[in-house]
């Protein structure tokens, strides 16, 4: 972990989850992108066993409010859901071809990067925090000009609460409750 960050896992919180594109590149502005991202979102969340409370995806980042997995951490889920996205992304770039040994590079080792190293995390504990991290999340794509109401963006969980509706990916299954016994003592 960087020198000065601390993440506090461990104690039942929602984790508000931020992270941005490199540069605020937008990698995820095409709508095959988002449903990509999407995909390897509801993937990723079944792996490790999260509830996704609440998510939004933009043209250069993301937001998600999650459960503390059952396998791993918070930090693991981030980073296995943007390597899983890049590795998906760089394998389709056309201009990654090599060039004619005649040719030359013009930019040798040039190395290109989706997103930034490190993402927020901010613990949310109160269901009053909860419902103004959805608030914020779903008003984002109104508030950037993307659409003019919450349910027209087709990538974040609005339509789940607002309607119902499942959507890309599973917003609030909860995980079977497992009745754990403590031996007397």
């Amino acid at each position: 972990m960087p020198k000065g960050l601390k993440r506090y896992y461990g104690q039942d919180h929602l984790h508000y989850l931020t992270c941005t594109c490199y540069h605020r590149h937008p990698w995820l502005a095409s709508a095959g992108r988002r449903d990509l991202f999407s995909q390897i979102l509801e993937e990723v969340r079944q792996r490790y066993g999260f509830v996704l409370v609440g998510y939004v995806v933009m043209p250069e980042h993301i937001h998600l409010l999650i459960s503390e997995p059952e396998r791993g951490t918070p930090s693991t889920v981030m980073q296995v859901l943007k390597q899983r996205y890049a590795r998906r992304v760089m394998r389709k770039k056309p201009w990654k071809k090599k060039p004619s040994a005649a040719q030359g590079e013009l930019w040798p080792d040039k190395e290109e990067h989706i997103w930034q190293r490190r993402f927020y995390d901010f613990n949310v504990w109160s269901a009053r925090k909860r419902i103004e991290k959805l608030r914020y999340m779903h008003r984002n794509p109104v508030k950037r000009g993307l659409v003019l109401e919450p349910d027209q963006w087709e990538w974040s969980s609005f339509r789940s609460y607002a309607y119902r509706e499942q959507g890309k990916v599973k917003v609030n299954q909860w995980p079977e409750p497992v009745l754990k016994i403590r031996p007397a003592a």
